[in-house]
């Protein structure tokens, strides 16, 4: 299943590509993976969308997290995996990504925004929970004093980073539209996820089970690899340097 050259070949030849990225697109580029040994969650328990909005003492155990994530989200940048998908934009064969990610790297690496579906939101906005209003994070993260957390310039309400919170539903409109990539597509490319978060990991089955092909890019093995086409164990830096060397066939 590891033929690099059949899955070059299929990817120049598809038109519709369909992106799916879990935090392993962005170890890469300093952004630590959550669940790791020595993450953010061993170093803070997670605290509950209902907590952060009632309670002053988790909303300030929120926002110091958020403060201990902000410095590697603020410089990292792009790798190589979120440039693939770039390469794949301008080779008008993408026709949307999916990200589990809240770094904003896909956006940061020049992917059109309007192609980007963030289910878990990204942690570069800001959001109201009151008005709704949406606003960059960095001019408020420069400035964020964690034991008093900031409140909408609007509205006096609570402000949080634009992110899917424990107990926090998706975006219903964003479960749609990767519904409806994922069933359209020639070919799903999984890069970087353990396809293990539910609902998120149910869009590669989704293609599969319209016709796509699925190819998966992550160094472990996954619950879904029984229906790959194409797998890769690697480090996705290593996958994107052999594809990009390999002549087409």
């Amino acid at each position: 299943m590891d033929n690099l050259a059949a899955f070059k070949t299929l990817v120049h030849q598809s038109k519709k590509i369909v992106g799916f990225t879990g935090a392993g697109i962005s170890t890469g580029s300093g952004i630590a993976d959550y669940r790791s040994q020595g993450g953010i969650w061993d170093q803070f328990k997670p605290v509950y969308i209902d907590e952060f909005i009632r309670d002053e003492k988790k909303r300030a155990l929120y926002w110091q997290r958020k403060m201990a994530l902000w410095k590697s989200i603020l410089a990292a940048s792009p790798g190589q995996g979120h440039k693939f998908f770039v390469s794949l934009q301008k080779a008008t064969r993408l026709s949307g990504l999916i990200t589990q990610n809240i770094d904003g790297l896909h956006e940061k690496s020049g992917l059109d925004r309007k192609m980007i579906v963030n289910l878990h939101g990204n942690t570069l906005e800001i959001v109201c929970l009151q008005c709704g209003d949406v606003g960059d994070a960095r001019p408020i993260m420069a400035n964020l004093d964690p034991n008093n957390p900031p409140n909408c310039p609007l509205c006096d309400g609570l402000l949080k980073p634009n992110t899917i919170s424990f107990g926090q539903q998706l975006i219903a409109e964003d479960l749609k539209k990767a519904e409806i990539l994922s069933r359209s597509c020639e070919l799903f490319i999984a890069m970087g996820s353990t396809l293990q978060v539910q609902p998120a990991a149910s869009f590669p089955l989704v293609a599969k089970e319209s016709g796509a092909k699925l190819a998966i890019i992550t160094l472990s093995e996954t619950p879904l690899d029984q229906f790959a086409d194409f797998i890769f164990n690697e480090k996705i830096e290593t996958f994107v340097d052999r594809y990009e060397k390999l002549p087409l066939p």
